[in-house]
């Protein structure tokens, strides 16, 4: 992406606003490999220079946000480990420094209401009915999907 923003859309002060990149698209695996050269070695050079500067400015940005955000990276990462999912409104939660709570109910949290899950639900969605029988699954019947 870096190497593009240099060679087709101009994004460097150095080399200034220009196209360094054929039109030309191969749709081939050998797309590299049959590209003309049409730069000289000290343009190529300055190219590779400028990608260089754009990663790495880019990197140390990335690294200064996360050191910043430190502290909710880690609250939300401790409560993936506790609750696997995270919705929308448990992360804006726990964003502003609340807890994630969620009732003892098989609902799904509010943004997620209609949606289905990849994970399939068994078991009784009555809690009483569960209890009241004994045996092999305890109550528990498969649920069909709408």
């Amino acid at each position: 992406m870096a190497r593009r923003m240099v060679m087709e859309f101009g994004f460097s002060d150095l080399l200034g606003p220009l196209r360094y990149a054929d039109n030309q698209e191969e749709v081939f695996l050998g797309h590299s490999v049959a590209k003309t050269k049409n730069v000289s070695e000290e343009t190529a050079d300055m190219i590779d220079k400028e990608v260089r500067r754009i990663i790495e400015q880019a990197e140390t940005k990335a690294k200064s946000i996360l050191k910043k955000h430190k502290a909710d990276l880690v609250s939300i990462a401790e409560s993936l480990l506790e609750y696997e999912t995270l919705s929308g409104v448990e992360i804006n939660a726990l964003l502003r420094g609340e807890g994630v709570v969620r009732p003892d109910s098989d609902e799904p949290p509010e943004d997620t209401a209609g949606r289905k899950s990849s994970v399939p639900s068994g078991g009784s969605k009555h809690k009483d009915d569960a209890k009241d029988k004994k045996g092999p699954g305890m109550g528990a019947e498969p649920q069909p999907e709408s």
